[in-house]
C-alpha cells in the first residue's frame, strides 16, 4: 500500500478547519464570474422594460393572493367565523381585479408598442368616383386627343 505524505504541521491553513482536521492543504479555488444576463439581451426601450416590470409585479401579487387565499380558507373552515369568510370574499375580489389589470396591461402594451410602428407607415388611398371622361378632363385633356396620340 502506498504511503501518503502529509504536509508539515506549520504549513496547515488555520482558516480551514476541515483541511486542518484532515491534515491536507486545500486547493485554491478560482471563482468564476458569469457575464451579466442583461448584456446578452437586446436593448429594449424603457417603455418595454416598464411594462415587463409592471406585469411581473402583478403576477407576483396574484401568486401571493392565491397562496394567502388557500391559507385563509383553512382558517375560515377551522374557525367558522363570518369575518373570516368576509375576508376571503374581499381577497377573491382583489385577486380578480388584479387579473383584469394584467389583461388591461397587455392591451395597453399592444396599443403603445403598435402606435410607434404605425406612425412610421404612411398609406395613401385615393379613390376617384366619376366617369372616364371626367377623369381625362381632370388629367388635362380630352379623351379623343389621348386616343389620337396613341
Amino acid at each position: 500500500m502506498a504511503q501518503q505524505t502529509l504536509p508539515p504541521k506549520d504549513h496547515l491553513d488555520l482558516t480551514d478547519p476541515i483541511a486542518n482536521a484532515l491534515e491536507v492543504t486545500p486547493v485554491d479555488d478560482k471563482t468564476v464570474t458569469l457575464p451579466d444576463r442583461e448584456n446578452k439581451r437586446p436593448k429594449e426601450s424603457q417603455t418595454e422594460l416598464d411594462l415587463e416590470y409592471a406585469r411581473e409585479n402583478y403576477m407576483d401579487l396574484i401568486e401571493k393572493g392565491r397562496h394567502s387565499l388557500e391559507d385563509l380558507m383553512d382558517i375560515a373552515r377551522q374557525s367558522q367565523h363570518p369575518r373570516a369568510y368576509e375576508v376571503i370574499a374581499t381577497l377573491i375580489k382583489t385577486v380578480t381585479d388584479t387579473n383584469e389589470k394584467v389583461v388591461n396591461l397587455q392591451k395597453q402594451a399592444k396599443e403603445i408598442l403598435s402606435d410607434s410602428e404605425q406612425a412610421k407607415k404612411v398609406t395613401n388611398n385615393n379613390l376617384f368616383v366619376g366617369s372616364t371622361s371626367e377623369l381625362t378632363r381632370i388629367l388635362g385633356g380630352n379623351a379623343r386627343d389621348i386616343l389620337k396620340n396613341e
